[in-house]
């Protein structure tokens, strides 16, 4: 039986040279995760409004550009795209640091670094969701995704850890430097890839964008499947949205855990995903994808249903009962996001993927955004601890969703299968910018 690990996808030179660009990026981007709410918090004394909103600006910005990104994609060659987003984003990263250094930073810059790092991230991950299938077989996209997810949960055991030690001995302003560096890491590791990539949509037989973009709504919207799956990401979505704005001042605040032990805890987070990772490919051949997908929504549920249990007063039992969340949540989040992003991957024309992803990422960035604000009015209104009840509400809607829909009855011919017989052509890779 396969395994992400020993698949043969290890014998792909172009995608083993991603996997690592994006373990490394990933790695850098566990560690701002952390770093930069706590720049807020710790250097600007922002409090549960002020995170409510950094968070939103980060969503709103991904959403403004998030219908235009998936089309645009559509017209280009990815990997330059993933090429020059990382860069963007590194020298975006990079003027937090600078400004504390110079004594100059202010919570306004940290508004604007996450927003813009937000639209980089975006247009990234429009194009790393469509370049994939150029490099993998359709057969080998679910074994893919999971070795890149397993990676950045390994990641994630050790970024979070660290990255709570760094906050406390050198800032977080500081410890976001290490994020820019991996960003250009990864940069140059894109660059060397010279596999032929899946032809663009040629400009004679482009239309208006915001055709395109409708094209994208239309492609999701008339598949039951894809439909069922969306509705569920932004259940999911809400969920997250609750976790990001109360999270890290419940611990810090409610639980009295500092930078550092809420660092490790969320690193047990990656462990968990990395089981997640690990397990879902066995899971999806031996139970079918969507038994395996609601499955992992109800391990969503009960996992974020710990955190608001866990007692003030008690530090270490407060901690084990975030240590459990992170282990059981992120394995159920893990693991459905690894099936949803398969299916799409494998049901979707690779020269409609961009437009047909860019609907997911702005629908759930949608929900995320209600999410968020509604726990930032919560947690100012009534307390941290009654926000934190609305977590696990999201996943749960979206098991209920996936298991009353034709989601239920898919099986790994779908992931195998998929859309085979119309494979695009490739073209040949032309020089970075071209």
């Amino acid at each position: 039986m396969p395994r992400p690990f020993s698949s043969p996808i290890w014998r792909n030179a172009a995608f083993v040279r991603v996997w690592t660009a994006a373990t490394i990026s990933i790695f850098g981007s566990f560690i701002t995760r952390l770093a930069l709410p706590f720049v807020a918090i710790l250097v600007l004394s922002a409090g549960p409004i002020e995170v409510a909103v950094l968070r939103s600006l980060d969503l709103i910005a991904a959403l403004s550009v998030g219908f235009v990104a998936g089309a645009w994609i559509d017209r280009l060659r990815r990997r330059p795209v993933l090429i020059w987003t990382d860069v963007g984003r590194a020298l975006v990263l990079l003027s937090i640091p600078l400004a504390f250094a110079l004594g100059v930073l202010t919570l306004w810059q940290v508004f604007v670094v996450s927003a813009l790092t937000a639209v980089l991230t975006t247009f990234f991950d429009a194009a790393d969701n469509a370049y994939l299938p150029s490099i993998v077989e359709r057969r080998e996209l679910l074994d893919a995704n999971s070795a890149l997810t397993a990676s950045g949960s390994t990641a994630e055991v050790t970024a979070f850890g660290i990255s709570g030690f760094l906050i406390q001995v050198l800032t977080a302003p500081i410890a976001i430097l290490i994020d820019a560096l991996s960003f250009l890491v990864s940069a140059v590791l894109l660059g060397t890839i010279r596999r032929p990539e899946t032809a663009p949509t040629r400009r004679a037989e482009r239309r208006p964008i915001l055709r395109e973009v409708r094209e994208g709504a239309g492609i999701v919207a008339g598949d039951p499947v894809l439909r069922t799956l969306l509705l569920a990401q932004m259940s999911q979505s809400v969920m997250w949205g609750v976790f990001g704005a109360i999270y890290l001042l419940y611990a810090f605040e409610e639980l009295g855990l500092g930078p550092a032990a809420i660092g490790l805890i969320a690193g047990a987070g990656g462990a968990g995903s990395l089981l997640g990772a690990l397990l879902i490919g066995r899971a999806v051949r031996r139970w079918g994808v969507g038994p395996s997908a609601v499955g992992a929504m109800l391990l969503a549920t009960l996992g974020n249903a710990l955190i608001p249990l866990a007692p003030p007063g008690l530090p270490l039992v407060a901690a084990a009962f975030l240590v459990a969340h992170q282990l059981v949540g992120d394995a159920g989040v893990t693991a459905y996001d690894v099936t949803e992003q398969s299916v799409r991957q494998a049901t979707v024309d690779n020269r409609l993927l961009g437009r047909a992803s860019s609907m997911f990422t702005v629908a759930s960035g949608a929900a995320q955004l209600v999410g968020t604000i509604g726990a930032g009015l919560v947690a100012e209104a009534i307390g941290l601890r009654p926000a934190a009840v609305l977590a696990p509400l999201g996943a749960l809607v979206g098991a209920a969703v996936l298991w009353r829909s034709p989601v239920r009855t898919l099986r790994m011919a779908t992931l195998e299968a998929g859309a085979a017989d119309h494979e695009p052509d490739v073209v040949g890779e032309q020089p970075i910018g071209g």
